[in-house]
């Protein structure tokens, strides 16, 4: 919230992923948000793309500063919103000095390869839906990672799109963009894939896989330039 501009904002919630019909405007985050003391907070739903399309559903958006989705499954956000006035206004949110974020589809969501996208399988990697919305450029988001042993399963996208970031979330734990740099807040890890290997300790005594095998993690404080690949260590 801080990154954001406190509880007092225009605030939208998009609770589509959770695969409901409708929602009260207390669900989730959303009641969450009121309970800490927001004053300004819209939920905003809909699996009609017509409805997604129209400019009285974008209304609370011309003026948000935060926009926050849901978990649930990311390819519900796909089908409703992608490629619709919905998606288009979300740029403009971000154009105007706003803040998008989520949890766990509500992350993956923002990369431009959608993981675990498909409409029958949590677990198939790359699935019948495989475009994000794309506020992260040629990045992969999974999520979960370490709480459901994740972190072999991002090889299955890179093995066919080796030009991809791949960034892995684990729970109670996010990473905060801000240009082209992130920082890592939370209380665990976020693991980074990206071809290249880094330790506190060094890496010079280490017996490493083969490039297409690595990754490593980031904690709280850790930051990485996305524009450079690598860690921020000044």
């Amino acid at each position: 919230m801080e990154t954001s501009g406190g509880l007092q904002i225009p605030i939208v919630v998009i609770p589509t992923a959770d695969g409901s019909d409708n929602y009260d405007e207390n669900f989730g985050e959303a009641g969450l948000l009121k309970k800490m003391g927001a004053t300004n907070v819209t939920v905003l739903h809909t699996n009609d793309r017509n409805v997604a399309n129209s400019e009285e559903f974008v209304r609370p958006l011309l003026n948000a500063k935060l926009v926050w989705f849901s978990g649930g499954r990311q390819w519900r956000l796909v089908d409703a919103y992608k490629n619709t006035l919905t998606e288009k206004m979300l740029w403009k949110v971000l154009e105007n000095g706003g803040t998008i974020g989520g949890s766990s589809a509500g992350a993956t969501i923002q990369g431009s390869f959608l993981v675990r996208g498909d409409t029958k399988n949590n677990q198939i990697m790359m699935g019948d839906h495989q475009d994000g919305f794309g506020f992260l450029t040629n990045v992969a988001i999974d999520q979960h990672v370490l709480a459901r042993n994740r972190q072999f399963d991002m090889f299955d996208i890179l093995r066919s799109h080796p030009g991809l970031l791949g960034i892995g979330i684990d729970e109670s734990t996010a990473i905060i963009v801000k240009g082209d740099m992130f920082e890592v807040v939370g209380k665990s890890y976020v693991v980074v894939y990206d071809g290249k290997f880094w330790s506190r300790e060094g890496s010079e005594l280490k017996n490493l896989p083969e490039k297409e095998q690595l990754f490593y993690f980031f904690r709280e404080g850790d930051r990485y330039s996305l524009k450079e690949r690598k860690i921020i260590t000044d």
